[in-house]
């Protein structure tokens, strides 16, 4: 059997914590904006750091299992 939970989690949090995809902070103008399709070095590290911390929490406290096969 095949745990497709970490794989998930991963990529739906890529998808949604993409800087400037739904949302960005810090923004250019303001501290949070959305929909914008800009990015910065900041908001890059933002966001890295909300994904790293989003993904640990999911696959390490709550521990998300998908199995297949």
């Amino acid at each position: 059997m095949l745990n497709w939970g970490p794989v998930l989690v991963s990529v739906v949090l890529f998808v949604l914590l993409t800087p400037g995809l739904l949302f960005q902070v810090p923004g250019r103008s303001r501290c949070v904006e959305f929909g914008n399709f800009q990015t910065s070095a900041a908001s890059i590290l933002i966001h890295s750091l909300l994904f790293f911390g989003l993904v640990c929490v999911f696959l390490i406290a709550v521990r998300v299992h998908l199995y297949t096969g």
